[in-house]
C-alpha cells in the first residue's frame, strides 16, 4: 500500500511542479485599476452620481470601487480602500436615486451573508475614454 501511495505522489508530482508556471498571474488592484483607465482621462470630481445611469458597479480589491460602462466610467478611491474586497457586496443607503461620498455604505460577504465592514466613500472622478 505504501508502494502504491508513493508511486502516485511521484506521478503527480510533475504535475504540481507545473501548475504555478502555467496559472495566469492574478494582478494587483492598483494594475486593475491603472488597465480600466488605459485610454482615458479624469474629469471633474464630483460629490453624487445618478445610479440611474451608472447601474453597473464593481469592486476593485483594496483600490476603488467603479460605476459606470462604455464611454465615461466613475472611479471612487475610499478613505479606506485598503479594506475593499472584491468578494464583499455593496449596500448603499441612499436617499434617491444617486451615490453620494457621504451616503452609509456596508458591505457584506458574498458567500456568507455576514457584515465584513464599512466604507467611506470619497468624491467620484470620471474617466473619459479618448478616441
Amino acid at each position: 500500500m505504501r508502494t502504491l501511495v508513493l508511486a502516485a505522489a511521484a506521478a503527480l508530482a510533475p504535475l504540481v511542479v507545473a501548475a504555478p508556471a502555467t496559472a495566469r498571474e492574478r494582478l494587483t488592484g492598483d494594475q486593475e485599476l491603472a488597465k480600466l483607465l488605459e485610454g482615458r482621462v479624469a474629469g471633474e470630481p464630483k460629490s453624487c452620481i445618478s445610479t440611474i445611469a451608472n447601474r453597473d458597479s464593481r469592486v476593485i480589491d483594496g483600490t476603488a470601487v467603479v460605476y459606470g460602462r462604455g464611454k465615461t466610467i466613475w472611479v471612487n478611491v475610499p478613505s479606506n480602500a485598503r479594506d475593499l474586497d472584491d468578494d464583499d457586496a455593496l449596500v448603499i443607503k441612499m436617499w434617491g436615486p444617486r451615490v453620494c461620498r457621504h451616503d452609509i455604505v456596508t458591505t457584506l460577504d458574498t458567500a456568507s451573508g455576514f457584515y465584513t465592514g464599512n466604507v467611506f466613500l470619497q468624491d467620484f472622478v470620471p474617466y473619459t475614454r479618448v478616441d
